[in-house]
């Protein structure tokens, strides 16, 4: 029988130790790289493999009706490290996963050194990984050491890793009052792919302007921690409180210009308009313009339902801004997370552009099954869309994005993103037994366990063909 080289997994993050063990579970070798602690980082504090660094918790654990619940699921069938380990060392936080973030480590890490298909070394991967190593993962996380980074920014031969992450809220289409909002482009110009019609906007009169400034300037901010405030702003994605604070006028002229625009529900001109631009191909997401910021989650949450037309708005995502590093993936992954420029490197985690711990696992399960059936000669199949699983593989690898017209996928507005419901085809909401539609509340939630039911359907066609491709 022939022996089976290894795949070289770089980081042992939540990513890199859920690819080495998707890896070994196939009866692929592993070789798992983590630099700590040889070379620590500013956030790390162990040298822990899958040490969580900020938060203990995995959010949702609701399966029916939380995208993030609906993931943890599908991990849970595909066999996953790192759900299996969360699940042993959870605690009490109602309909969340919390975890014990020291013992949770502790099981991963004891996990991986005890299989005997996993080595695992601990060394920093300085640039790019040897030319012999022909199947490698990099999963190094946000913060991905220089001298690698340097080099994958060579590769591209463009300057394709953002250092520093300017994130807009990203609203539910369906929560936003059309009653009061309109779409309409400036000047009704009709761009690549555009109808003249491709902005929601909303509308603020000179008192609401005035007072939506007030409370952006006294929203309370998160501090930036010390390792972050060496990082200079770029002049184009500046937060928007910071805007503000250079003068009361700076965003009439800025992301909230009102010129070129006319309000259909009312004759008088606006004095500030805040546009909202569609984020995915479905047009369920759409993210507020220009609106990167700093204030802390309730506080974006309510300053941002002063505007009219958002007083019920709904957010996929909240908006940030902080230092990181991810590809632009869209235009430099294909869809089994290879380097287009080079296919010998696979990444995975948050590097690629996906948002929070477990989504940061979940591509790391993905890269980890693709260079198996790579390794094994098997077809890399990814998850169908449908799936929370596929859902997440299309947001990092432009499937759900909009194409230009020479085909390509169309990244240049690629954004970090935790998994919702917002990145899943449409579907429609079940009836009521009288046949009736559903409304609000109700339909919401019908609507929710229709996608997690269509989406554990599918994600079960998909492990069974996987497993057969294996037997074969």
């Amino acid at each position: 029988m022939t022996e089976i080289r290894p795949v070289h997994v770089i980081g042992g993050g939540l990513a890199g130790s859920e690819a080495a063990w998707q890896l070994a579970g196939r009866g692929v070798p592993v070789v798992l790289h983590e630099m700590r602690p040889v070379r620590g980082t500013e956030a790390h504090r162990t040298e822990g493999l899958a040490e969580l660094v900020c938060s203990n918790s995995f959010r949702s654990d609701d399966a029916a009706t939380n995208a993030v619940g609906l993931l943890h699921e599908e991990m849970r069938r595909a066999g996953s490290l790192i759900m299996a380990c969360g699940d042993r060392h959870k605690l009490p936080a109602g309909g969340a996963l919390a975890v014990d973030r020291d013992a949770f480590s502790a099981d991963v890490t004891a996990a991986l050194a005890a299989h005997p298909l996993v080595e695992i070394r601990r060394e920093e991967i300085a640039g790019l990984p040897p030319g012999d190593w022909d199947e490698v993962i990099v999963a190094t996380g946000p913060l991905t050491s220089p001298a690698l980074a340097e080099a994958v920014r060579s590769l591209t031969g463009e300057t394709e890793l953002a250092f520093f992450d300017a994130i807009a809220p990203v609203v539910h289409l369906d929560s936003i009052d059309m009653t009061r909002a309109w779409k309409q482009s400036r000047y009704d110009k009709a761009g690549p792919g555009g109808t003249g019609a491709d902005y929601i906007n909303c509308p603020l009169d000179r008192d609401q302007y005035e007072a939506f400034v007030d409370a952006l300037l006294a929203g309370e901010k998160t501090s930036f921690k010390e390792w972050e405030a060496s990082t200079p702003y770029f002049d184009g994605c500046l937060p928007i409180e910071v805007m503000a604070e250079r003068g009361r006028e700076t965003l009439r002229f800025g992301p909230m210009k009102p010129v070129g625009l006319t309000d259909p529900h009312r004759p008088e001109k606006p004095w500030a308009v805040v546009q909202l631009r569609q984020d995915n191909a479905f047009g369920t997401l759409w993210n507020m313009v220009g609106f990167q910021t700093k204030l802390k989650h309730g506080e974006q949450v309510r300053v941002f339902r002063t505007i009219p037309g958002l007083e019920q708005a709904e957010f996929a995502r909240l908006g940030g801004l902080h230092r990181n590093t991810y590809l632009n993936a869209p235009k430099l992954l294909d869809p089994t997370l290879r380097l287009k420029a080079l296919p010998r490197l696979r990444f995975a985690g948050q590097i690629t552009g996906c948002e929070g711990y477990v989504e940061s696992a979940a591509v790391g399960l993905l890269a980890g099954r693709f260079a198996a059936a790579a390794r094994l000669g098997h077809p890399a199949v990814p998850p169908p869309v449908t799936t929370a699983l596929g859902a997440i593989l299309g947001h990092i690898t432009g499937g759900h994005l909009s194409v230009e017209g020479d085909g390509q996928a169309a990244p240049r507005s690629f954004q970090p993103m935790n998994v919702n419901f917002g990145l899943f085809p449409p579907i429609e909401a079940p009836k009521s037994r009288d046949g009736k539609r559903l409304r609000g509340t109700e339909k919401t939630l019908e609507k929710k366990r229709a996608l997690s039911a269509r989406a554990l359907a599918d994600l079960a066609a998909w492990l069974a063909g996987d497993m057969a491709a294996a037997a074969e």
